[in-house]
């Protein structure tokens, strides 16, 4: 099969198409031949050389597919050959086929292309683990995205409007800030012109948000704790603007804040099983009735997977990139 890797890593031009054996389903796996692959920046990470894959996991870039069902390994239920799947992966998305966990297996949702449904395993599985799970979201209550115009960022919104959250995002540009309130943000900040807290807390008649989603850290974190309301929650997913960050920890205290973060990939499949069993309750029916939607910006050929890297680099993508395969 052809597929891609990063060959020795480095920037955009390292990605390669090789040939690589067809991989065969082990017990508990479904083999997927893949239509369409997800790009997220774990991937981007991955090809720089700083973030490895689990241990056992191919080498093979992507973490989401979408395709149909070629072989069922031993111990699998509730699959067929031909059934129509989208699949989050530890490894080996950007490929002709992958062999995924059944568990972390779910039907496209109807109506639906492949290239949607590709969208879909990365970010909501991140979503829902760290802005239902972690951060503890309910209905009623006041969400701020960060980077919300991204593949994380869009799905956020979207999700949290569609379960009865209100939601407050920051952005870069007003084109970004447009798609955001389209999804259902009732405020959209350009962190580059304001004071993204300041506005928070106007919003919010100085009350605060319930939840933060932050993948910016550095001099972001302060302002989040600046903006969470009493016995609010900050969930970091990623540290774009800087690892190093300063904690008042008195504020932390008064405001009896939680603060935590998490990864997805290296978590235990039964885990990761757990959150698709979740999304398919209770996100697999907003699909179907439309009251979510994946939004893709731009899909390019397998052989151009390092355009499509350089194109989230360039922070030029509002929602995803995916790649389609023949």
């Amino acid at each position: 099969m052809q597929c891609v890797r990063a060959e020795p890593f480095g920037g955009p031009e390292v990605l390669k198409v090789l040939e690589a054996p067809r991989p065969e389903p082990g017990e508990g796996e479904v083999l997927i031949r893949v239509e369409a692959a997800g790009v997220n920046r774990p991937d981007i990470v991955q090809r720089l050389g700083n973030y490895p894959p689990p241990p056992g996991v191919t080498d093979i870039l992507g973490l989401e597919v979408a395709g149909e069902v070629v072989a069922i390994g031993a111990a699998v239920d509730g699959f067929a050959v031909g059934d129509r799947v989208c699949a989050l992966v530890a490894g080996g998305g950007y490929a002709q086929y992958v062999a995924a966990p059944a568990v972390q297996v779910l039907p496209i949702p109807g109506g639906l292309s492949a290239v949607e449904a590709a969208a879909i395993p990365e970010t909501y599985f991140t979503v829902w683990a760290n802005v239902f799970l972690l951060g503890r979201l309910a209905a009623g209550e006041t969400l701020l995205v960060h980077g919300g115009a991204s593949g994380i960022g869009t799905t956020a919104i979207a999700l949290a409007a569609a379960m009865g959250a209100r939601v407050l995002a920051t952005v870069r540009d007003e084109r970004k800030a447009a798609l955001c309130r389209s999804l259902g943000a009732e405020v959209a900040i350009d962190y580059t012109t304001e004071n993204f807290a300041d506005r928070v807390l106007e919003a919010t008649g100085g009350k605060g948000v319930d939840v933060v989603l932050d993948m910016r850290g550095g001099p972001f974190f302060p302002e989040n704790l600046r903006c969470l309301a009493y016995r609010g929650r900050m969930v970091s997913i990623a540290s774009l603007a800087g690892r190093v960050a300063e904690l008042d920890i008195s504020l932390m205290m008064r405001k009896q804040a939680t603060i935590t973060g998490s990864t997805l990939r290296a978590r235990p499949v039964a885990e990761k099983g757990a959150i698709a069993a979740a999304l398919r309750e209770h996100v697999w029916p907003l699909f179907e009735r439309g009251a979510v939607r994946p939004v893709v910006d731009r899909t390019f050929p397998l052989a151009e997977a390092s355009e499509a890297h350089r194109l989230i680099e360039a922070n030029k993508v509002n929602g995803k990139v995916v790649l389609e395969l023949p």
